[in-house]
């Protein structure tokens, strides 16, 4: 994801608070089942750098993801993506790669979660595509298109969308105890 504040064209298109609710970005393309131990491996676990996370994120299933994925790209799969542990680096090493966004048939529970705390925007959408394709995901809308095509997915709930505008649960509760 940009920086905020930003003005990287490729995956900003309109930003309202912290959250950038229109993301455009190059699809990443995996299927049902995504664990979180593929994206990214226990063996990483035992340190406490970010960075590391990022530079081995979704190597279970694409070795090559980390060195070629760019900031502000998609990854949309299938059904149950983040099933698995309840590692909240999962979700943290994908932010940290430079994915702006998941788009998923649907999320395990404790992925969708760890996701909206750690500030990494999602959204529940059957979509086709092929890696490499375009994809714009408006969060206010729930809406994902993909060249001609849109599909209309499951627009996150207000409260949802002001944790990620806060940039994950930690930052919000500052926000909202006028510490941030």
């Amino acid at each position: 994801m940009a920086a905020r504040g930003e003005s990287d064209a490729k995956s900003i298109m309109r930003e309202t608070a912290n959250i950038i609710i229109m993301i455009m970005g190059t699809a990443w393309v995996f299927g049902d089942d995504v664990d979180t131990d593929v994206i990214i491996p226990g063996k990483y676990l035992r340190t406490k750098d970010a960075r590391l996370w990022a530079e081995h994120a979704m190597e279970g299933l694409d070795p090559q993801f980390a060195s070629q994925v760019e900031k502000g790209d998609v990854i949309v799969a299938g059904r149950n993506f983040g099933c698995g542990s309840s590692r909240e680096q999962a979700p943290r090493a994908l932010l940290g790669a430079g994915v702006a966004v998941v788009v998923a048939r649907s999320f395990a529970r404790i992925f969708y979660r760890n996701a909206i705390n750690v500030g990494l925007a999602l959204i529940e959408a059957d979509v086709s595509c092929q890696r490499g394709d375009t994809v714009e995901v408006d969060l206010a809308a729930g809406t994902v298109r993909v060249e001609d095509k849109l599909y209309q997915g499951t627009r996150l709930p207000d409260f949802l969308m002001e944790i990620l505008e806060d940039g994950g649960l930690v930052a919000h509760r500052r926000r909202q105890k006028g510490l941030a």
